[in-house]
Protein backbone atom coordinates (compact mmCIF):
# COMPACT_ATOMS: atom_id res chain seq x y z
CA UNK A 1 0.00 0.00 0.00
CA UNK A 2 1.13 3.82 -0.81
CA UNK A 3 2.07 5.78 2.09
CA UNK A 4 -0.51 8.55 2.33
CA UNK A 5 1.14 12.05 1.69
CA UNK A 6 0.19 13.31 5.69
CA UNK A 7 -1.01 16.80 4.26
CA UNK A 8 -3.52 15.18 2.50
CA UNK A 9 -6.22 13.77 4.86
CA UNK A 10 -7.33 13.91 8.25
CA UNK A 11 -6.85 9.90 8.46
CA UNK A 12 -3.55 10.81 6.93
CA UNK A 13 -2.22 13.03 9.12
CA UNK A 14 -3.17 10.92 12.18
CA UNK A 15 -0.93 8.07 11.01
CA UNK A 16 1.77 10.53 10.91
CA UNK A 17 1.46 11.64 14.75
CA UNK A 18 0.50 7.67 15.89
CA UNK A 19 4.20 6.98 13.89
CA UNK A 20 5.96 10.13 16.19
CA UNK A 21 3.67 9.51 19.51
CA UNK A 22 2.79 5.96 19.54
CA UNK A 23 2.29 5.41 23.11
CA UNK A 24 1.25 8.89 23.74
CA UNK A 25 -2.76 9.15 25.54
CA UNK A 26 -4.77 10.85 22.80
CA UNK A 27 -8.49 10.31 23.33
CA UNK A 28 -9.62 10.13 26.70
CA UNK A 29 -12.97 9.99 28.71
CA UNK A 30 -12.59 10.81 32.47
CA UNK A 31 -14.75 8.78 35.07
CA UNK A 32 -16.58 11.53 36.35
CA UNK A 33 -18.73 11.48 32.60
CA UNK A 34 -19.62 7.66 33.32
CA UNK A 35 -22.22 5.73 31.56
CA UNK A 36 -22.36 8.40 29.36
CA UNK A 37 -19.13 7.02 27.84
CA UNK A 38 -19.72 3.16 27.60
CA UNK A 39 -19.78 1.72 24.36
CA UNK A 40 -18.96 -1.10 22.66
CA UNK A 41 -15.49 -1.21 24.50
CA UNK A 42 -16.34 -3.14 27.40
CA UNK A 43 -16.08 -0.44 29.80
CA UNK A 44 -17.59 -0.71 33.10
CA UNK A 45 -19.29 2.32 34.27
CA UNK A 46 -17.84 5.46 35.89
CA UNK A 47 -14.34 3.90 34.83
CA UNK A 48 -12.00 6.22 32.56
CA UNK A 49 -11.26 5.67 28.93
CA UNK A 50 -8.06 6.40 27.14
CA UNK A 51 -6.99 5.49 24.12
CA UNK A 52 -3.18 6.11 23.21
CA UNK A 53 -2.41 7.09 19.58
CA UNK A 54 -1.50 3.29 18.79
CA UNK A 55 -4.34 1.95 20.60
CA UNK A 56 -6.73 4.34 18.83
CA UNK A 57 -5.13 3.14 15.74
CA UNK A 58 -6.30 -0.54 15.99
CA UNK A 59 -9.18 0.65 16.75
CA UNK A 60 -9.64 2.78 14.05
CA UNK A 61 -8.88 -0.23 11.72
CA UNK A 62 -11.18 -2.46 13.30
CA UNK A 63 -14.27 0.19 12.29
CA UNK A 64 -12.23 0.68 8.66
CA UNK A 65 -12.74 -3.23 7.96
CA UNK A 66 -16.30 -3.66 9.90
CA UNK A 67 -17.50 -0.27 7.67
CA UNK A 68 -16.17 -2.44 4.49
CA UNK A 69 -17.85 -5.55 5.31
CA UNK A 70 -21.30 -2.98 5.30
CA UNK A 71 -20.81 -1.91 1.96
CA UNK A 72 -19.63 2.04 3.01
CA UNK A 73 -17.20 3.25 0.87
CA UNK A 74 -15.95 6.49 -0.74
CA UNK A 75 -18.32 9.19 -1.17
CA UNK A 76 -20.83 7.88 1.30
CA UNK A 77 -22.36 9.10 4.21
CA UNK A 78 -22.98 7.36 7.93
CA UNK A 79 -24.96 9.32 10.36
CA UNK A 80 -23.52 8.47 13.75
CA UNK A 81 -25.49 8.99 17.18
CA UNK A 82 -22.54 8.53 20.08
CA UNK A 83 -23.25 11.72 22.05
CA UNK A 84 -20.04 13.05 23.13
CA UNK A 85 -18.33 9.76 22.90
CA UNK A 86 -14.63 9.21 21.95
CA UNK A 87 -16.57 7.01 19.58
CA UNK A 88 -17.00 9.97 17.26
CA UNK A 89 -13.39 10.37 16.79
CA UNK A 90 -12.18 6.53 15.95
CA UNK A 91 -15.61 6.57 13.50
CA UNK A 92 -14.51 9.60 11.85
CA UNK A 93 -10.74 8.02 11.03
CA UNK A 94 -12.25 4.95 10.03
CA UNK A 95 -14.27 6.54 7.75
CA UNK A 96 -12.04 9.03 6.33
CA UNK A 97 -9.77 5.87 5.82
CA UNK A 98 -12.46 4.61 3.38
CA UNK A 99 -12.99 8.69 1.73
CA UNK A 100 -16.31 8.41 3.90
CA UNK A 101 -17.85 11.36 5.66
CA UNK A 102 -19.28 11.33 8.94
CA UNK A 103 -23.14 13.12 10.00
CA UNK A 104 -22.87 13.59 13.75
CA UNK A 105 -26.44 13.55 15.14
CA UNK A 106 -27.47 15.43 17.93
CA UNK A 107 -29.68 12.76 19.98
CA UNK A 108 -30.61 15.37 22.31
CA UNK A 109 -33.01 16.45 19.57
CA UNK A 110 -36.34 16.11 18.74
CA UNK A 111 -37.83 13.25 16.53
CA UNK A 112 -38.25 15.81 13.67
CA UNK A 113 -34.89 17.68 13.46
CA UNK A 114 -32.63 14.71 13.57
CA UNK A 115 -35.42 13.10 10.75
CA UNK A 116 -34.60 16.62 8.69
CA UNK A 117 -30.74 15.74 9.61
CA UNK A 118 -31.19 12.24 8.01
CA UNK A 119 -33.27 12.96 4.74
CA UNK A 120 -31.50 15.89 4.20
CA UNK A 121 -27.81 14.57 4.48
CA UNK A 122 -28.28 11.57 1.97
CA UNK A 123 -26.82 9.13 5.14
CA UNK A 124 -26.71 5.64 3.98
CA UNK A 125 -26.48 4.16 7.16
CA UNK A 126 -26.49 4.57 10.82
CA UNK A 127 -25.04 3.44 14.22
CA UNK A 128 -24.81 4.79 17.72
CA UNK A 129 -24.76 3.77 21.03
CA UNK A 130 -27.14 1.19 22.62
CA UNK A 131 -29.10 3.10 24.09
CA UNK A 132 -30.12 4.75 20.67
CA UNK A 133 -30.57 2.29 18.98
CA UNK A 134 -34.30 1.75 19.57
CA UNK A 135 -34.87 5.20 18.43
CA UNK A 136 -32.79 4.86 15.38
CA UNK A 137 -34.35 1.96 14.44
CA UNK A 138 -37.63 4.00 14.89
CA UNK A 139 -36.09 7.01 12.74
CA UNK A 140 -34.81 4.75 10.05
CA UNK A 141 -38.21 3.37 8.97
CA UNK A 142 -39.38 6.37 8.25
CA UNK A 143 -36.23 6.48 5.53
CA UNK A 144 -36.85 4.14 2.70
CA UNK A 145 -32.88 4.84 1.79
CA UNK A 146 -31.28 4.31 5.35
CA UNK A 147 -30.58 1.38 7.76
CA UNK A 148 -29.26 1.16 11.42
CA UNK A 149 -26.39 -1.31 11.75
CA UNK A 150 -23.98 -2.06 14.69
CA UNK A 151 -20.61 -1.78 13.13
CA UNK A 152 -18.66 -4.96 13.44
CA UNK A 153 -15.16 -4.56 15.08
CA UNK A 154 -14.20 -8.70 14.61
CA UNK A 155 -13.77 -8.12 10.93
CA UNK A 156 -10.32 -8.81 10.05
CA UNK A 157 -8.05 -5.64 9.70
CA UNK A 158 -5.19 -5.33 7.61
CA UNK A 159 -4.31 -1.84 8.49
CA UNK A 160 -6.24 1.31 7.39
CA UNK A 161 -7.82 0.80 4.08
CA UNK A 162 -6.66 4.14 2.36
CA UNK A 163 -7.65 5.29 -1.05
CA UNK A 164 -6.17 8.16 -3.26
CA UNK A 165 -7.86 10.92 -1.62
CA UNK A 166 -8.16 14.97 -2.00
CA UNK A 167 -7.98 17.52 0.25
CA UNK A 168 -11.23 18.44 -1.00
CA UNK A 169 -12.73 15.22 -0.05
CA UNK A 170 -15.46 15.59 2.56
CA UNK A 171 -14.51 14.93 5.99
CA UNK A 172 -17.81 15.79 7.84
CA UNK A 173 -21.44 17.39 7.12
CA UNK A 174 -22.30 19.33 10.35
CA UNK A 175 -25.37 21.24 10.71
CA UNK A 176 -25.22 24.53 11.87
CA UNK A 177 -27.81 24.89 14.84
CA UNK A 178 -30.94 26.54 13.50
CA UNK A 179 -31.37 29.59 15.23
CA UNK A 180 -33.15 30.83 12.74
CA UNK A 181 -34.97 28.45 10.28
CA UNK A 182 -34.19 25.10 9.09
CA UNK A 183 -29.81 24.18 9.55
CA UNK A 184 -27.88 24.40 6.59
CA UNK A 185 -25.59 21.37 6.34
CA UNK A 186 -21.90 22.53 6.05
CA UNK A 187 -19.42 20.16 3.83
CA UNK A 188 -15.89 19.99 5.42
CA UNK A 189 -12.95 18.76 3.69
CA UNK A 190 -9.88 17.46 4.78
CA UNK A 191 -8.42 20.71 3.98
CA UNK A 192 -10.72 22.40 6.31
CA UNK A 193 -9.88 20.02 9.36
CA UNK A 194 -6.11 19.77 8.31
CA UNK A 195 -6.44 23.93 8.29
CA UNK A 196 -8.18 24.19 11.41
CA UNK A 197 -5.53 22.40 13.31
CA UNK A 198 -2.34 23.69 11.85
CA UNK A 199 -3.53 27.63 12.48
CA UNK A 200 -4.92 26.91 16.04
CA UNK A 201 -0.84 25.11 16.44
CA UNK A 202 0.82 28.48 14.78
CA UNK A 203 -0.63 30.61 16.66
CA UNK A 204 1.74 30.17 20.02
CA UNK A 205 2.41 33.56 22.22
CA UNK A 206 -0.39 32.74 25.17
CA UNK A 207 -1.72 30.02 22.67
CA UNK A 208 1.62 27.54 22.73
CA UNK A 209 0.95 23.67 22.46
CA UNK A 210 3.28 20.84 22.50
CA UNK A 211 2.92 17.12 22.86
CA UNK A 212 2.60 17.43 26.18
CA UNK A 213 -0.78 19.20 26.42
CA UNK A 214 -4.21 17.94 27.55
CA UNK A 215 -6.94 19.93 26.20
CA UNK A 216 -10.12 19.38 28.52
CA UNK A 217 -13.41 20.31 26.75
CA UNK A 218 -16.83 20.08 27.27
CA UNK A 219 -18.22 20.67 23.78
CA UNK A 220 -19.96 18.09 21.71
CA UNK A 221 -18.36 17.17 18.57
CA UNK A 222 -21.58 17.28 16.76
CA UNK A 223 -20.29 21.12 16.36
CA UNK A 224 -17.08 22.43 14.80
CA UNK A 225 -14.93 23.67 18.15
CA UNK A 226 -14.74 19.77 19.16
CA UNK A 227 -15.15 17.54 15.95
CA UNK A 228 -12.39 19.82 14.33
CA UNK A 229 -10.81 22.46 16.60
CA UNK A 230 -9.66 21.02 19.50
CA UNK A 231 -9.29 17.35 17.76
CA UNK A 232 -7.04 18.91 15.48
CA UNK A 233 -4.92 20.70 17.40
CA UNK A 234 -4.02 17.79 19.96
CA UNK A 235 -3.73 15.52 17.15
CA UNK A 236 -0.99 17.70 14.73
CA UNK A 237 0.74 18.36 18.19
CA UNK A 238 0.66 14.84 19.58
CA UNK A 239 -1.25 15.87 22.52
CA UNK A 240 -4.44 14.35 24.33
CA UNK A 241 -7.98 15.38 23.87
CA UNK A 242 -10.17 14.97 27.43
CA UNK A 243 -13.67 15.16 26.15
CA UNK A 244 -16.39 15.25 28.86
CA UNK A 245 -20.14 14.33 27.77
CA UNK A 246 -21.08 17.76 28.65
CA UNK A 247 -20.47 20.78 31.35
CA UNK A 248 -20.48 19.42 35.09
CA UNK A 249 -19.79 22.77 37.06
CA UNK A 250 -19.40 21.14 40.56
CA UNK A 251 -17.66 19.07 39.79
CA UNK A 252 -15.27 21.00 36.76
CA UNK A 253 -12.56 22.04 38.89
CA UNK A 254 -11.90 18.75 40.47
CA UNK A 255 -12.00 16.66 37.46
CA UNK A 256 -9.63 19.75 35.96
CA UNK A 257 -7.38 18.78 38.63
CA UNK A 258 -7.81 14.85 38.53
CA UNK A 259 -7.14 14.95 34.54
CA UNK A 260 -3.90 17.40 34.57
CA UNK A 261 -5.91 19.78 31.80
CA UNK A 262 -3.46 21.84 30.66
CA UNK A 263 -5.98 23.74 28.65
CA UNK A 264 -9.71 24.40 28.41
CA UNK A 265 -11.98 25.00 25.49
CA UNK A 266 -15.01 27.11 26.97
CA UNK A 267 -18.21 28.76 25.63
CA UNK A 268 -19.58 31.95 27.00
CA UNK A 269 -21.66 30.84 29.79
CA UNK A 270 -19.26 28.91 32.02
CA UNK A 271 -17.11 31.18 33.40
CA UNK A 272 -20.09 33.13 34.65
CA UNK A 273 -21.19 29.90 36.51
CA UNK A 274 -18.03 28.78 37.46
CA UNK A 275 -17.68 32.34 39.18
CA UNK A 276 -20.71 31.66 40.67
CA UNK A 277 -19.82 28.87 42.87
CA UNK A 278 -18.10 28.71 46.48
CA UNK A 279 -14.70 28.81 46.40
CA UNK A 280 -13.09 24.84 46.46
CA UNK A 281 -9.86 24.73 48.31
CA UNK A 282 -6.65 26.04 46.25
CA UNK A 283 -8.51 28.31 43.30
CA UNK A 284 -5.05 29.07 41.58
CA UNK A 285 -4.21 27.15 38.73
CA UNK A 286 -2.02 29.01 37.46
CA UNK A 287 0.77 26.24 37.37
CA UNK A 288 -1.38 24.01 35.68
CA UNK A 289 -3.65 25.69 33.04
CA UNK A 290 -2.01 27.43 30.24
CA UNK A 291 -5.17 29.09 28.76
CA UNK A 292 -8.66 29.00 27.96
CA UNK A 293 -10.02 28.79 24.66
CA UNK A 294 -13.45 29.96 23.89
CA UNK A 295 -15.93 32.67 22.57
CA UNK A 296 -18.76 35.05 24.48
CA UNK A 297 -17.44 35.47 27.42
CA UNK A 298 -19.43 37.91 29.41
CA UNK A 299 -16.59 40.88 29.85
CA UNK A 300 -17.75 41.58 33.00
CA UNK A 301 -16.51 38.48 34.05
CA UNK A 302 -13.42 37.81 31.97
CA UNK A 303 -11.03 39.64 34.25
CA UNK A 304 -12.65 38.59 37.74
CA UNK A 305 -12.22 34.76 36.29
CA UNK A 306 -8.73 35.32 35.12
CA UNK A 307 -7.42 37.14 38.78
CA UNK A 308 -9.38 34.49 41.21
CA UNK A 309 -8.22 31.28 39.08
CA UNK A 310 -4.23 32.23 37.51
CA UNK A 311 -5.16 31.61 33.89
CA UNK A 312 -6.26 34.00 30.60
CA UNK A 313 -9.40 33.45 28.94
CA UNK A 314 -8.32 33.50 25.48
CA UNK A 315 -11.39 34.87 23.14
CA UNK A 316 -11.72 34.11 19.90
CA UNK A 317 -13.70 33.87 16.49
CA UNK A 318 -14.63 31.57 14.05
CA UNK A 319 -17.86 30.12 12.39
CA UNK A 320 -18.18 26.79 11.03
CA UNK A 321 -17.99 28.27 7.41
CA UNK A 322 -14.91 29.71 7.95
CA UNK A 323 -13.22 27.24 10.23
CA UNK A 324 -9.39 28.67 10.74
CA UNK A 325 -8.86 29.68 7.23
CA UNK A 326 -10.12 33.08 8.91
CA UNK A 327 -10.20 32.61 12.68
CA UNK A 328 -9.43 35.95 14.89
CA UNK A 329 -7.64 35.17 18.27
CA UNK A 330 -6.85 37.33 20.71
CA UNK A 331 -3.71 35.23 21.82
CA UNK A 332 -1.09 38.18 22.42
CA UNK A 333 -1.03 41.18 24.34
CA UNK A 334 -2.46 43.55 24.51
CA UNK A 335 -5.73 41.45 24.47
CA UNK A 336 -7.88 44.31 26.28
CA UNK A 337 -9.89 41.86 28.58
CA UNK A 338 -13.56 42.87 29.14
CA UNK A 339 -14.21 44.84 26.02
CA UNK A 340 -15.10 41.78 24.01
CA UNK A 341 -11.93 42.16 21.48
CA UNK A 342 -11.65 38.75 19.61
CA UNK A 343 -7.72 39.74 18.39
CA UNK A 344 -6.21 41.06 15.25
CA UNK A 345 -6.32 39.25 12.01
CA UNK A 346 -3.89 36.92 11.12
CA UNK A 347 -1.58 37.19 8.20
CA UNK A 348 -2.90 34.75 6.37
CA UNK A 349 -6.23 36.42 5.87
CA UNK A 350 -8.41 39.58 5.24
CA UNK A 351 -11.25 41.42 6.65
CA UNK A 352 -13.70 44.32 5.66
CA UNK A 353 -16.36 46.05 7.99
CA UNK A 354 -18.82 46.95 5.65
CA UNK A 355 -22.41 48.48 6.04
CA UNK A 356 -25.42 47.20 4.95
CA UNK A 357 -24.65 47.98 1.27
CA UNK A 358 -21.71 46.32 1.49
CA UNK A 359 -19.57 49.69 1.36
CA UNK A 360 -16.66 50.10 3.63
CA UNK A 361 -17.53 51.93 7.14
CA UNK A 362 -15.41 54.58 8.82
CA UNK A 363 -12.55 53.12 10.96
CA UNK A 364 -13.80 52.53 14.34
CA UNK A 365 -17.55 52.38 13.02
CA UNK A 366 -19.30 48.57 14.02
CA UNK A 367 -20.35 47.24 10.25
CA UNK A 368 -20.67 43.83 9.21
CA UNK A 369 -17.57 41.54 8.89
CA UNK A 370 -16.41 39.65 5.37
CA UNK A 371 -13.21 37.93 5.49
CA UNK A 372 -11.36 35.58 2.95
CA UNK A 373 -8.29 33.50 2.91
CA UNK A 374 -5.25 35.84 1.68
CA UNK A 375 -3.92 34.10 -1.36
CA UNK A 376 -5.09 33.29 -5.23
CA UNK A 377 -7.65 31.02 -3.84
CA UNK A 378 -9.69 33.00 -1.32
CA UNK A 379 -11.96 29.80 -0.31
CA UNK A 380 -9.18 28.13 0.65
CA UNK A 381 -9.73 26.01 4.32
CA UNK A 382 -13.71 27.26 4.20
CA UNK A 383 -15.85 25.06 4.26
CA UNK A 384 -17.14 23.49 0.72
CA UNK A 385 -20.60 24.89 0.38
CA UNK A 386 -24.05 23.98 1.82
CA UNK A 387 -25.22 20.87 0.93
CA UNK A 388 -27.95 21.01 -1.63
CA UNK A 389 -28.45 24.49 -1.31
CA UNK A 390 -25.89 26.35 -3.88
CA UNK A 391 -27.41 29.49 -4.05
CA UNK A 392 -26.80 30.26 -0.44
CA UNK A 393 -23.13 29.40 -0.71
CA UNK A 394 -23.08 31.92 -3.34
CA UNK A 395 -25.13 34.50 -1.38
CA UNK A 396 -22.64 34.53 1.21
CA UNK A 397 -19.25 34.36 -0.88
CA UNK A 398 -21.35 37.82 -3.03
CA UNK A 399 -18.61 39.83 -3.98
CA UNK A 400 -15.52 37.51 -3.41
CA UNK A 401 -16.06 37.51 0.38
CA UNK A 402 -17.85 35.84 3.25
CA UNK A 403 -20.15 37.28 5.22
CA UNK A 404 -20.18 36.60 8.53
CA UNK A 405 -23.85 38.27 9.54
CA UNK A 406 -21.25 38.94 12.95
CA UNK A 407 -20.85 43.18 13.11
CA UNK A 408 -17.50 44.40 14.49
CA UNK A 409 -15.94 47.17 14.46
CA UNK A 410 -11.82 47.75 14.46
CA UNK A 411 -9.23 50.14 16.49
CA UNK A 412 -6.90 51.86 14.45
CA UNK A 413 -4.19 49.19 16.57
CA UNK A 414 -5.99 46.56 14.28
CA UNK A 415 -7.77 44.89 17.13
CA UNK A 416 -11.50 43.33 16.34
CA UNK A 417 -14.22 43.90 18.95
CA UNK A 418 -17.31 41.76 18.25
CA UNK A 419 -20.77 43.68 19.02
CA UNK A 420 -23.50 41.22 17.99
CA UNK A 421 -24.97 38.75 15.31
CA UNK A 422 -26.40 41.50 12.50
CA UNK A 423 -29.58 39.54 12.93
CA UNK A 424 -29.35 40.96 16.76
CA UNK A 425 -28.95 44.07 16.12
CA UNK A 426 -32.40 46.00 16.60
CA UNK A 427 -32.91 49.17 14.68
CA UNK A 428 -34.57 51.56 16.26
CA UNK A 429 -35.47 55.44 14.80
CA UNK A 430 -32.42 54.75 12.71
CA UNK A 431 -30.16 53.97 15.87
CA UNK A 432 -28.49 50.58 15.56
CA UNK A 433 -28.96 48.97 19.24
CA UNK A 434 -27.34 45.59 20.36
CA UNK A 435 -29.25 43.02 21.88
CA UNK A 436 -26.32 41.48 23.66
CA UNK A 437 -25.54 45.34 24.87
CA UNK A 438 -29.10 45.29 26.30
CA UNK A 439 -28.69 42.01 27.90
CA UNK A 440 -25.15 42.91 29.56
CA UNK A 441 -27.35 46.22 31.18
CA UNK A 442 -30.16 43.70 32.92
CA UNK A 443 -28.12 40.82 33.39
CA UNK A 444 -26.19 42.40 37.21
CA UNK A 445 -29.26 43.04 38.55
CA UNK A 446 -30.71 41.18 41.49
CA UNK A 447 -33.97 40.42 40.18
CA UNK A 448 -33.16 39.21 36.85
CA UNK A 449 -31.36 35.85 36.45
CA UNK A 450 -31.60 35.39 32.59
CA UNK A 451 -32.99 37.44 29.75
CA UNK A 452 -33.00 37.81 26.29
CA UNK A 453 -33.36 40.85 24.00
CA UNK A 454 -34.96 40.95 20.50
CA UNK A 455 -36.53 43.46 18.37
CA UNK A 456 -39.87 43.66 17.90
CA UNK A 457 -42.42 45.42 15.44
CA UNK A 458 -43.24 48.98 16.00
CA UNK A 459 -45.08 51.13 14.07
CA UNK A 460 -43.57 54.72 14.80
CA UNK A 461 -39.92 53.49 15.34
CA UNK A 462 -39.62 50.67 13.13
CA UNK A 463 -38.33 48.15 15.72
CA UNK A 464 -38.67 48.77 19.59
CA UNK A 465 -36.42 47.02 22.06
CA UNK A 466 -38.27 43.83 24.03
CA UNK A 467 -36.86 42.29 26.96
CA UNK A 468 -37.85 38.67 27.97
CA UNK A 469 -36.91 38.46 31.78
CA UNK A 470 -36.59 35.30 33.94
CA UNK A 471 -36.14 36.32 37.39
CA UNK A 472 -34.18 35.26 39.82
CA UNK A 473 -35.00 35.35 44.13
CA UNK A 474 -38.69 36.28 45.57
CA UNK A 475 -39.58 38.81 43.61
CA UNK A 476 -43.17 37.68 41.42
CA UNK A 477 -43.40 38.96 37.77
CA UNK A 478 -45.35 42.11 38.03
CA UNK A 479 -45.71 45.34 36.33
CA UNK A 480 -43.88 47.06 39.32
CA UNK A 481 -40.78 44.76 38.65
CA UNK A 482 -41.01 45.50 35.03
CA UNK A 483 -40.71 49.37 35.88
CA UNK A 484 -37.78 48.61 38.29
CA UNK A 485 -35.95 46.53 35.94
CA UNK A 486 -36.53 49.42 33.17
CA UNK A 487 -34.97 52.08 35.36
CA UNK A 488 -32.60 50.41 36.37
CA UNK A 489 -31.17 49.78 32.99
CA UNK A 490 -31.41 53.54 32.58
CA UNK A 491 -28.34 53.89 34.54
CA UNK A 492 -25.97 52.15 31.75
CA UNK A 493 -28.07 52.69 28.71
CA UNK A 494 -28.99 55.79 26.76
CA UNK A 495 -32.63 56.13 26.86
CA UNK A 496 -33.85 54.43 23.00
CA UNK A 497 -31.39 51.55 24.14
CA UNK A 498 -33.98 50.74 27.10
CA UNK A 499 -36.74 47.83 26.52
CA UNK A 500 -40.04 49.55 25.49
CA UNK A 501 -41.41 45.95 26.20
CA UNK A 502 -40.57 43.35 29.32
CA UNK A 503 -42.40 40.27 29.59
CA UNK A 504 -41.31 37.31 32.23
CA UNK A 505 -40.92 33.69 31.04
CA UNK A 506 -40.14 30.70 33.39
CA UNK A 507 -36.76 29.98 31.12
CA UNK A 508 -35.77 30.95 27.58
CA UNK A 509 -35.99 28.99 24.60
CA UNK A 510 -32.71 26.89 23.69
CA UNK A 511 -31.75 25.09 20.67
CA UNK A 512 -30.14 21.86 20.79
CA UNK A 513 -27.26 22.90 21.89
CA UNK A 514 -27.94 25.12 24.31
CA UNK A 515 -27.68 28.51 23.10
CA UNK A 516 -30.63 30.95 22.78
CA UNK A 517 -32.89 30.40 20.16
CA UNK A 518 -32.99 33.66 18.72
CA UNK A 519 -35.75 32.52 16.28
CA UNK A 520 -37.82 31.54 18.67
CA UNK A 521 -37.23 34.07 21.31
CA UNK A 522 -38.10 36.91 18.24
CA UNK A 523 -41.39 34.74 17.62
CA UNK A 524 -42.43 34.60 21.38
CA UNK A 525 -41.93 38.65 21.77
CA UNK A 526 -44.21 39.20 18.81
CA UNK A 527 -46.95 37.01 20.15
CA UNK A 528 -46.48 38.35 23.85
CA UNK A 529 -46.92 42.06 22.78
CA UNK A 530 -49.76 40.91 20.54
CA UNK A 531 -51.60 39.33 23.09
CA UNK A 532 -51.13 41.12 25.53
CA UNK A 533 -48.89 39.56 27.72
CA UNK A 534 -45.63 41.91 27.91
CA UNK A 535 -45.31 45.09 29.91
CA UNK A 536 -45.22 48.31 27.49
CA UNK A 537 -43.12 50.74 28.96
CA UNK A 538 -42.53 52.78 25.86
CA UNK A 539 -44.26 55.98 27.36
CA UNK A 540 -41.11 56.05 30.10
CA UNK A 541 -38.40 56.16 26.96
CA UNK A 542 -37.52 59.72 27.34
CA UNK A 543 -34.51 61.49 27.17
CA UNK A 544 -33.70 62.51 30.71
CA UNK A 545 -35.10 66.22 29.73
CA UNK A 546 -38.32 64.69 29.93
CA UNK A 547 -39.36 65.01 26.20
CA UNK A 548 -41.13 62.52 24.80
CA UNK A 549 -38.44 60.37 21.80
Amino acid sequence: MIKPNPGTTVCAAFLAAEERFSARPFLRAPAIVGPAHDSAHGFASCKAIEFTYASARREAERLNAGYQSLGINRGQRVALAFDSRLDVYLHLLALNALGASIVPLNMAGSDSEILFVLDHSDARLITGAAEHLERLHRLAGKEKNIRVATVPTTVEAHGLAHPACEPETEVALLYTSGTTGKPKGCMLSNDYFLTMGREYNRLGKLCTIDSTDRLMTPLPPNHMNALSTSFMAMMLCGGCVIQLDRFHPASWWQTLRDEAATVIHYLGVMPAILLQLQPQGDEDFSSQVKFGFGAGSDPRHQQAFESRFGFPLIEAWAMTETGGAAMIVAHEEPRLPGQRCIGRPASEMELRIVDESDQDVAPGQAGELLVRRRSDQPRKGFFSGYYKDADATEDGWRGGWWHTGDVVRQDTDGNVFFVDRRKNIIRRSGENIAAVEVEAALLPQDAVGNCAVTAVPDEMRGDEVFAFVVTAGAAPPSETLARQIFDASRESLSYFKTPGWIAFIDQLPLTASQKISRAEVKKLAREHVESGLAFDLREWKTRKTGSRP
